[in-house]
């Protein structure tokens, strides 16, 4: 005689099916990336003139694949919100790849902006070299593109959201 388990079928069957445990990523997170990403930014410049070396540069190239990434990621948002909102229903793999590209880009978008504004701010009244202004706005635009990638990777996470079934 069985004494562990429920004696109703259908209850061994709700035991056995996987629940959801993949939440929304938690603005905390964000924070928290943003945050270190911010300091790393912000100690570069000072930890490159310590070392005697120079300071890094921030290229258009740098600039516009964070832009770029955006990019893609949000035109990945919009098909799989366009899909859903036709009634297609996407295959379980590329709904998961989707949801961890969402994932893995919301908090790398928060580094990047964190880490280029920081490198912004170490750069604010450094001097009037061409360098310096240079420095500066790149890291602001590349700064607002890490933005950009932040807002289109959360809006892929929620485009793959799953609705319960009492929504």
């Amino acid at each position: 005689m069985r004494t562990s388990g429920p004696e109703d079928p259908d209850e061994r069957d709700e035991e056995r099916s996987p629940r959801g445990t993949v939440h929304p990523t938690h603005p905390g997170a964000l924070v928290a990336f943003g945050a270190v990403g911010l300091v790393v930014g912000w100690a570069l410049r000072p930890a490159s003139l310590r070392a005697g070396a120079t300071e890094p540069e921030v290229s258009w190239l740098s600039v516009g694949l964070v832009f770029f990434v955006a990019a893609i990621v949000g035109g990945a948002a919009y098909q799989t919100w366009r899909a859903r909102r036709s009634g297609v229903r996407l295959q379980t793999h590329q709904a998961v790849n989707r949801l961890v590209l969402g994932k893995a880009c919301a908090l790398a978008g928060a580094a990047l902006a964190g880490g280029y504004f920081g490198y912004a701010v170490a750069n604010l009244g450094m001097g009037t070299a061409d360098n310096d202004s240079t420095r500066l706005w790149h890291s602001v635009v590349a700064g607002v593109g890490g933005v950009l990638l932040m807002v289109a990777a959360l809006l892929l996470e929620q485009a793959c959201r799953v609705p319960r079934d009492d929504d």
